[in-house]
């Protein structure tokens, strides 16, 4: 058998090495830290520059505060028609995340609320529910659903980009904490964005994908457009 060659080890290297960027989630920093100086967007061209992610906050600038996050102390109202609130933790809200690949929402759930089907683009998720019991669950590329009924102190796991949700399935209120592999892991809210979509996809579009009629997807969107 003849040894390979040193441009094919060359190519095999790269390829694993391309294979294991492209599977990781957000690159790793650079510093001990970088403070998001602006996640809103409004940079201060006095601030450095980092990959990924905002601007830094000068190190001098710095506190205490900038490491703590109080936010997840108490839930947001889930008095809407999916009787759900989802409080972000992402870098847009928890500045001192910024370059640091994670984040964590709270979600709390009504009785029979929903958090309605989504993905996350940009992250996995790990749901672990702190009260009450919610069906959580997700369908692979290949069209398979997997599902468990986590209650408190259990957790969950959905791979990056699987579309999933969580559903409270117990009598009283449900909450769980979801932490994300990224800093900015990004949503995709499935029914909002094919029926509320600005502009508007094509109603034929829509109707063909589905296999109803065109007065069927009139109505779909009529419920998720704005205004």
């Amino acid at each position: 058998m003849s040894k390979p060659s040193s441009s094919s080890l060359l190519l095999l290297l790269l390829s694993a090495t391309l294979v294991a960027t492209i599977c990781r989630a957000d690159p790793d920093p650079v510093q001990d830290f970088c403070v998001a100086a602006a996640p809103g967007g409004h940079y201060n061209s006095s601030y450095s520059t980092t990959y990924p992610g905002f601007p830094c906050k000068p190190s001098s600038l710095v506190v205490s505060d900038d490491f703590f996050f109080a936010a997840h102390a108490s839930g947001a109202s889930t008095d809407n028609s999916n009787g759900a609130a989802v409080t972000p933790g992402n870098v847009e809200a928890f500045p001192g995340l910024n370059t640091l690949g994670l984040s964590i929402n709270r979600v709390d759930l009504a009785p029979g609320g929903v958090n309605p089907l989504h993905t996350h683009p940009r992250s996995a998720e790990l749901v672990h529910v702190e009260a009450g019991e919610m069906l959580v669950g997700f369908v692979s590329t290949e069209g398979r659903f997997y599902s468990k009924v986590v209650r408190a102190g259990e957790s969950f796991v959905i791979p990056r980009g699987m579309m999933h949700f969580q559903y409270n399935v117990g009598a009283g209120a449900a909450r769980a904490m979801t932490v994300f592999n990224s800093q900015l892991p990004g949503v995709v809210l499935a029914a909002q964005s094919l029926f509320g979509a600005e502009p508007e996809i094509p109603d034929a579009v829509l109707a063909k994908s589905f296999q109803v009629d065109a007065d069927t997807i009139k109505l779909l969107k009529s419920k998720f457009r704005k205004g």
